[in-house]
Parts: structure tokens; C-alpha cells; sequence
């Protein structure tokens, strides 16, 4: 039977974050869419069957689970209902001592099978930002609790946690944003303004903002597992949540029976030049597959060079249009540079199918359907109040920025894309102004450490999609060079975070969890390319 992929859906999930006064790629995307028995487990052991995980309070070390009301969700997840949930507790600063002490919620999701493996799959969330409670639908729906429970805790400063690290004034001016130039000076005194606004209101509040990253996130994880009395468990991250399931399995290697992760984002090597990698994969991937499918290159020839010559046009001279969004007729201003359509262009492999007809309208001076797609993102009414940028720009401004210095960035923009004006190399999709970002956020850099490789010997499933233009598919070989019992799957066709769109990735995730050494890739082998939209 030939193996067909399901339809894209709207993204339950966002990625990769922009600069949290920038992009919210997942966002866009929502404006875009109008081993054997031996090698299974190293210890099988876990919550006794009398008290189910999730249902007991314990303190252990500086850590307290209490069981109790699972964690707010900006909307009813169908998926909890009946999920056991509590609250974790913990130093807010490990490194610095005080009482004071945050609360993360914990929601577990109880396995679809009578008897369950005792050993969980924890989910890493997104972003970095997103709340890992809020993506409990699309772990589930992808079928990750076959036969294990699933847990979800909300990182540290995310939406559920207390407290959080939300600055609804910065998903405001993203919003605001889509009527300038991208990357212009002005824009960026705005963008700068905005991400101060927000460090001085959260400053305010006594919080520590050198104390949202991942090693006391990963800190965190360990902890819970501590308190919820788990001697092993597995983990499955998405996006950013990969930079977190790396460093984890650096920090604390010894609770972890297996590792999945998806859409990967390597901390050893994370910044703007590998930014512009990915783009450059991601790309390159969809340009050659409408090149390989004879409708779309007869009808749109020479993609790569259709789209070099919009981005230096439009930085040259860019196009002010307005649009009108679903669900209001009040017009909306929309202007498009070079910047703002390679931004556009990193999401828009998520309906690669509309991408070379939406590019040739736009070559042909109908800049409508791109507008209302860059637009859609930033203007939905899920844009305001739920990304916690506190601990993007807590991840970015200590492990990223200090270990990147200017001209590297550059340079990676120069290499992928080297006859783009400097303008648009010099800030990276989806981390537009990071450096001045972070001198205004101004918090300490972290261990050198934390850009170290991960090695090893923990089973590790490294997932990618070959249309993934936010995190480059040859992450998956890099990550797996240095862990000795990995594989690296990339599924083709497919675009950021590949379990959230294919079934085909969906099953290979569930074959790795039964057989860590052993997951079963078949699948690839029945996968197509998407049948591109011709235009007239």
C-alpha cells in the first residue's frame, strides 16, 4: 500500500524563535495556512503500580512535587482531561542560593494501553519560549502515548510557570512591525526599545533573568524525575527543545533510557551563521524539488533565481501593500524588503506546495498573498501573551551571543547567500537584531561548557525534514557523529519538526521507542514530493 502523508494542518507549535521582538515563526505559520530486548532499557523499573506516577507528593533535595490542578492553557487541550498534574518546585538560581523559588506545572498523560512501559517519554518543548503543556495535543495526536505516559512540564518562565517570562509588549510591536521596513535603523531602535521594556518590567518584578536557561532547566527535568521517583525515563524534543534534550543528556546522562529529538538545534553550534545554513537547506530542497517535478519547472523555471532577484529588489526598493486578514475587514499596511520575504520564505516551506506560485505572483507585482501571509502570523490573536521571550532571549543572549562574535555571523550570512545585499546578511532569519537585543537584556554568559558536543552512548533517534529552512537536516549527522548508538533520519519533503506533519516520522518515533537501536525507517521509502500549485 502506498503510504500517504496527512494534509498540513495548522502548527499547534512554534519553532525556533525570532528574536523575541522579531518573528515568532510558528506564529507566521498560522498566518501561512488561511533496540533489542537487551539494549530497550538499562533499568525497568519505576513508580510502584499501587501509587501511579503523578499522584504523590515528595520532596527531594531542593525539589517538591505536590499533586493537584493541571497547569492553565490559553485553551481547553482535550488531550489533559485525563492527565494526572501538580506542581513541581524549585530554586529559582541554583548557582546563587536564596529562598526564592518558582513553580513549574506538570501534566502527565496517561499511556492508551492498559499496561504501560514504566518508563515515560517526557516532551521539550519549542521555541525557545513555548509552554511543553500547550503542545500536549500534538505529542498525543502524533501517538506518542501508545504504551507509555506522556509528561509535560512547563519550562521554566513559560507560560504556566510562576513565574512567567511573558512580554505581551513585544508580540504587540511584532505586530506593529509588519507596516515597516524589516531591517531598517528605525526598526531597529523600535525592536530594541520593546526588548528593554520588557527586561526592566520583569527586572521589576525581582526576577532573576540569568537564571532562565538550559542548564537550570535541565536541572529542572532531573529534579522532576527525582520527585515523581522515575528511575528511567526517555525523552522527545522538538525544535528548541532539541538545544535542551542535548544539554540534558551532557548534564545529566544517567536517568535517560532513550532520546528522541526533531527539527535539531545543536547548542555547540547555535547562532546566526548556522541560521543562515538551514535557510540556505531548506531552500535549496524545495527549489529542487520543483525542479524535479516537470509542471512546476515548466512553469516556474529557474525558482533560485526568481527569488535572489525579489530579495535584492525588494531591499532595494521595497513594496508597501495593504491586505485584509481572516476574521476582520479592517486593512492592514504590509511592507515587504529583502529581509521580510527571507523571513517569510523560512516558514513558508511549511506549505511548500504555495511557495513557487506565491513567489511568481510576486515577481509579477502581485504581492498580496505573501503580505497576507507574513502578516496573518504576527496579527493572530495567538501571537499576544503566550511566549515566554524572557527565556528566549535568557538561551540566546548567554549560550549563543557570547560565542559567536559579529563578523562569524556575517560571514555565515555572506557564504549561504552571497550576492544578497549586506543588509539582509547581516541579520539572520528569525534572530533579526539579536546582538543589540541582548546588550539591552545585558545578563551574563554562560560556562563555556555549554557549547561542548554531546557524547555518548544513549540511544538517540535525530529527526529532520528536508524542507526544514529554520534547523538545516546535516544537524542530524552532526549530533550523531558523536553518539555512539544514533541514527539520523531525515525525511524528505517534509518542513521543521517533521512528527507534527508526517505519519511516516510519527511511526519510525514509535518504532524507535519499542527498539531504541532498532527503529524502523520503511516508510521513507513510500514518500513522494508535494504536488506544487501551478498558477495560471
Amino acid at each position: 500500500m502506498t503510504h500517504r502523508q496527512p494534509p498540513r494542518r495548522p502548527r499547534t507549535v512554534r519553532r525556533l524563535r525570532a528574536t523575541s521582538a522579531g518573528l515568532a515563526t510558528g506564529l507566521l505559520v498560522t498566518g501561512l495556512l488561511a533496540v533489542p530486548a537487551g539494549a530497550q532499557s538499562r533499568t525497568d523499573t519505576g513508580p510502584s503500580p499501587e501509587a501511579p506516577t503523578g499522584t504523590v507528593a515528595r520532596t527531594v533535595g531542593d525539589a517538591r512535587f505536590e499533586p493537584g490542578p493541571c497547569p492553565r492553557t490559553p485553551e481547553p487541550i482535550e488531550a489533559l482531561k485525563e492527565a494526572r498534574c501538580g506542581t513541581l518546585t524549585v530554586p529559582e538560581n541554583r548557582a546563587e542560593p536564596t529562598n526564592r523559588t518558582i513553580e513549574l506545572g506538570v501534566a502527565i498523560v496517561p499511556a492508551a494501553t492498559d499496561k504501560p512501559k514504566s518508563d515515560p517519554i517526557v516532551w521539550l518543548a519549542g521555541g525557545p519560549g513555548d509552554d511543553a503543556v500547550g503542545e500536549a495535543q500534538m505529542a498525543i495526536d502524533g501517538g506518542l502515548n501508545r504504551d507509555r505516559d506522556v509528561i509535560f512540564m512547563s519550562q521554566r518562565g513559560t507560560y504556566s510557570a510562576a513565574p512567567n517570562l511573558l512580554c505581551p509588549n513585544i508580540d504587540e510591536f511584532n505586530a506593529r512591525s509588519v507596516g515597516l521596513v524589516y531591517d531598517a535603523p528605525s526598526t531597529e531602535r523600535l525592536h530594541v526599545e520593546a526588548t528593554k521594556a520588557c527586561r526592566d518590567r520583569l527586572a521589576a518584578r525581582g526576577i532573576d533573568l540569568g537564571a532562565y536557561n538550559d542548564i537550570e532547566s535541565a536541572a529542572d527535568y532531573e529534579d522532576l524525575r527525582a520527585a515523581l521517583g522515575i528511575k528511567q525515563w526517555n525523552l522527545f524534543g522538538i525544535s528548541y527543545g532539541t538545544h535542551l534534550a542535548l544539554a540534558y543528556m551532557r548534564l545529566h546522562p544517567e536517568g535517560l533510557r532513550a532520546v528522541g529529538i526533531d527539527g535539531i538545534l545543536p547548542p555547540s553550534k547555535s547562532g546566526s551563521a548556522a541560521t543562515w545554513s538551514s535557510a540556505r537547506q531548506g531552500f535549496d530542497g524545495l527549489f529542487k524539488a520543483c525542479a524535479q517535478q516537470p509542471a512546476c519547472n515548466k512553469r516556474y523555471p529557474n525558482l533560485p533565481a526568481t527569488f535572489d532577484k525579489l530579495v535584492r529588489d525588494l531591499e532595494a526598493k521595497p513594496v508597501t501593500t495593504t491586505v485584509t486578514l481572516p476574521g476582520s475587514d479592517k486593512p492592514v499596511k504590509v511592507v515587504l524588503d529583502g529581509g521580510a520575504l527571507v523571513n517569510w520564505m523560512t516558514s513558508a516551506t511549511h506549505v511548500a506546495p504555495q511557495v513557487p506560485l506565491a513567489l511568481d505572483e510576486l515577481a509579477h507585482g502581485k504581492p498580496q498573498r505573501i503580505a497576507q501571509q507574513w502578516a496573518g502570523g504576527k496579527l493572530s490573536p495567538q501571537a499576544v501573551g503566550r511566549v515566554a521571550h524572557g527565556l528566549a532571549y535568557g538561551v540566546f543572549c548567554s549560550e549563543w551571543i557570547p560565542y559567536e562574535t559579529q563578523a562569524q555571523a556575517l560571514k555565515g550570512g555572506q557564504e549561504a547567500f552571497p550576492t544578497f545585499p549586506r543588509s539582509v546578511q547581516a541579520q539572520a532569519p528569525q534572530l533579526t537584531f539579536l546582538r543589540p537585543d541582548c546588550e539591552a537584556w545585558n545578563i551574563p554568559a554562560a560556562d563555556p561548557s555549554i557549547r561542548d558536543v554531546t557524547r555518548g552512548d544513549i540511544p538517540t533517534l535525530a529527526l529532520s525534514g528536508g524542507f526544514d529552512s529554520q534547523t538545516g537536516a546535516d544537524n542530524g549527522p552532526y549530533v550523531a557523529s558523536t553518539l555512539s548508538r544514533a541514527k539520523a533520519v531525515t525525511v524528505p519533503y517534509e518542513p521543521h519538526v517533521v512528527f507534527a506533519t508526517s505519519k511516516c516520522a510519527q511511526d519510525i518515533t514509535a518504532s524507535f521507542f519499542d527498539t531504541p537501536t532498532t527503529p524502523d525507517t520503511e516508510c521513507l521509502k513510500t514518500l513522494k514530493a508535494p504536488e506544487f500549485e501551478i498558477g495560471p
